[in-house]
């Protein structure tokens, strides 16, 4: 499990990832929302790649940020939500409009910033109320995040019950999830900064994480300090997810679905895992953005349907069976 593997060996991986990925991109760039196929003028391409562009990095930083979970809670029910990274985004994206003065605006603070700010303020108290003497335990971790999630959405209701004339309805894509286009060039550019540099950092633990699935005193004999790989790799994937999140609302099963459709390609090696789940998770978000427009057309639904409807319509059978088949295990 921990043979040494060839930096060629990655960047092969790596490739084809990234080739089976751009053909599913180049495929949807097709796909409008008139119903037309083919490929777009040059006045509707700009926005059209910015879709593909933005459902892309989303959907990249969601699949990768699952495997992590997956791996380190040894669960393979886990997704990047758990831990209170959605609600806590929902909520602080809501509070950025909360009173008639607008607390974004008063104190020039995008929504996104605002919603970025609420994931990892979620995040920080799961990890601050589940640690316990600088440990990390995968079912305390999981107890804490559920509680936490609970607690913010909880939340989300009492001030929406508070104040129901809210200065326009924007907090809604943060229940949903969907591809946002009212973002700045800046905010764009700041979330693929974070989930680039995180999702690096994340690859070079791969080989670890092949061994975090394992009992803690066999990671340990195997030399791997398994608590500090424990805090590292959680705190890198929550980063990735809340800054995937800020930018998109809390786009459903994407960090679920993705690293068990590459395990029956891969197989369980994280080292293979990581990338091809990452470029899974890109597809995936790019396709279901691209069925949104098409059903968008005036030949189906003609109307735009949130890219988080679809991937919850696509998971929510997908988590059942897993789910079924995890009970069939144990039984």
């Amino acid at each position: 499990m921990n043979k040494r593997w060839s930096a060629l060996r990655l960047l092969v991986t790596i490739a084809l990832s990234v080739l089976a990925w751009a053909l599913v991109a180049a495929l949807c760039m097709t796909i409008g929302s008139t119903g037309s196929i083919g490929w777009p003028a040059q006045e509707i391409f700009r926005f059209r790649i910015e879709n593909v562009a933005l459902a892309s990095l989303i959907g990249a930083a969601l699949g990768a940020a699952g495997v992590v979970y997956q791996a380190i809670l040894r669960n393979p029910l886990a997704d990047p939500y758990l831990l209170g990274v959605s609600t806590g985004a929902s909520l602080g994206a809501y509070i950025w409009q909360f009173t008639p003065l607008s607390v974004g605006f008063l104190i020039g603070v995008s929504q996104q910033g605002f919603a970025f700010a609420g994931a990892i303020a979620a995040v920080t108290i799961v990890f601050a109320l589940a640690g316990f003497r600088g440990r990390l335990e995968p079912l305390t971790l999981l107890l804490v995040g559920v509680i936490v999630n609970a607690v913010n959405a909880s939340l989300y209701l009492l001030l929406n019950a508070i104040h129901r004339d809210m200065p326009g309805n924007s907090s809604i894509a943060f229940l949903i999830g969907g591809i946002q286009t009212n973002l700045k060039v800046g905010q764009m550019v700041t979330a693929a900064i974070l989930i680039g540099v995180m999702w690096i950092v994340c690859l070079s633990l791969t080989g670890q994480l092949n061994v975090a699935i394992l009992s803690e005193g066999e990671a340990i004999s195997l030399g791997v300090r398994i608590n500090r790989l424990r805090w590292v790799a959680m705190l890198l994937s929550s980063l990735m997810t809340a800054s995937a999140v800020a930018i998109s609302g809390p786009i459903g099963f994407v960090g679920l679905v993705c690293p068990h459709l590459s395990r029956l390609i891969v197989g369980h090696d994280h080292r293979r895992l990581f990338p091809v789940a990452t470029a899974m998770g890109a597809a995936l978000l790019t396709l279901a953005d691209a069925a949104s427009r098409l059903l968008a057309s005036p030949k189906y639904a003609q109307t735009y349907l949130p890219v988080g409807v679809l991937t919850g319509l696509l998971g929510g059978p997908f988590f059942l069976l897993l789910l079924w088949q995890s009970r069939r295990q144990l039984s």
